[in-house]
């Protein structure tokens, strides 16, 4: 806001008494999933009513959903949920691991845009759910004169649940401007041959400090109802086009990489298969006692890699028998990530700053 002060002046030719316009820049907005402000009770119920009442995400009717949500979930899901993100805290700075890579991301790829466009672009970051919200990232943006604005929800794969649901909650922040700036959103980036690449560094740098090879690299995806798929949203198969790209760029067979799915919730059928009976299965019978895990559909660590792999699904595999089980991290603020993600905003900019 500091900024916006300093460079905001009366348009050349209007009267002294018009208000003050600042120096017109472009807004290049992340986004991610959310996060709760803390794991109190009252903080997981405030998150998970948003996340939960998201219509991309449950979509069922409202008059069946939100009883159900209100009087049952909501009274009992916060205590859990909340026990796996307090496991996890960044005690230090009281925030979610996801809001502190995030920051990370953002720092990091606001000195690239500085160092090739100067003070033209505006990088920041908001969140879906939770704070930092995206209407009031948007209303700050347009305070500083950002008069384009470059929308890029975090997710290497489409799905209506993640970033379609980003893309309508900044449409509906633009709805409230007055001046509204123009628009751009970024689609799904997975089949990059540098975001593949970046994928593949961090198996080979993590395989390369192991005193055991795995016997497979799980690839665990987020999961969504089957019916999704065919309704006709493509993340099924978007994520198993990943994993054979990460496959060919290593150079592996078929029988050294597994796609699987995770963080199953409620009653109906979803993607197969489930990460957590998987690689129970592996390991008592197929004998594939040595696993690695990574889940190339996060672009930070956050309750679902660190709460959910590193403890609920490693403990799975380790209690059917098996010995070995390494998560490898998402690729977060890696130097390689930073690049492909810099490189993704700079193809999305040409027109506007070139």
């Amino acid at each position: 806001m500091q900024e916006m002060t300093k460079t905001a002046a009366c348009p050349v030719h209007a009267p002294k008494d018009h208000p003050k316009v600042p120096e017109e820049k472009i807004g290049v907005l992340l986004a991610n999933l959310g996060t709760p402000d803390h794991y109190d009770y009252w903080s997981m119920r405030r998150y998970l009513n948003e996340f939960l009442s998201d219509q991309r995400v449950i979509d069922y009717p409202k008059w069946k959903w939100q009883p159900l949500l209100q009087l049952i979930i909501l009274t009992k899901r916060p205590f859990s949920s909340g026990a796996a993100y307090k496991s996890i805290w960044n005690e230090e700075d009281d925030e979610s691991p996801l809001l502190t890579i995030t920051k990370k991301q953002s720092d990091k790829i606001t000195e690239t845009m500085k160092a090739r466009y100067g003070d033209r672009v505006m990088v920041d970051f908001c969140m879906r759910y939770g704070n930092p919200s995206t209407p009031d990232k948007v209303r700050q943006m347009v305070e500083a004169g950002c008069q384009k604005i470059l929308f890029f929800p975090l997710y290497p794969h489409y799905a209506g649940a993640t970033l379609a649901t980003a893309n309508d909650a900044f449409f509906r922040a633009l709805m409230k401007e007055k001046w509204q700036p123009a628009s751009r959103t970024v689609p799904a980036y997975f089949d990059r041959s540098d975001y593949i690449d970046a994928l593949a560094q961090s198996v080979e740098r993590a395989y390369a400090n192991l005193e055991t090879k795995p016997d497979c690299l799980v690839v665990s995806y987020h999961g969504m109802p089957l019916r999704y798929l065919t309704d006709g949203d493509p993340y099924h198969c978007q994520c198993q086009k990943a994993t054979r790209l990460l496959k060919e760029r290593l150079g592996w067979a078929d029988t050294d990489i597994r796609t699987t799915f995770q963080s199953v919730f409620g009653p109906e059928e979803w993607l197969k298969p489930y990460t957590v009976k998987e690689v129970a299965k592996m390991a008592s019978e197929e004998g594939k006692k040595n696993i690695a895990v990574i889940a190339p559909a996060f672009s930070a660590d956050c309750v679902e890699t660190l709460e959910e792999i590193n403890e609920e699904i490693r403990e799975s595999f380790i209690h059917a028998g098996g010995e070995t089980f390494t998560y490898i991290p998402c690729l977060n603020d890696d130097e390689a990530h930073i690049s492909c993600l810099s490189s993704v905003i700079e193809e999305n900019l040409r027109g506007w700053i070139d």
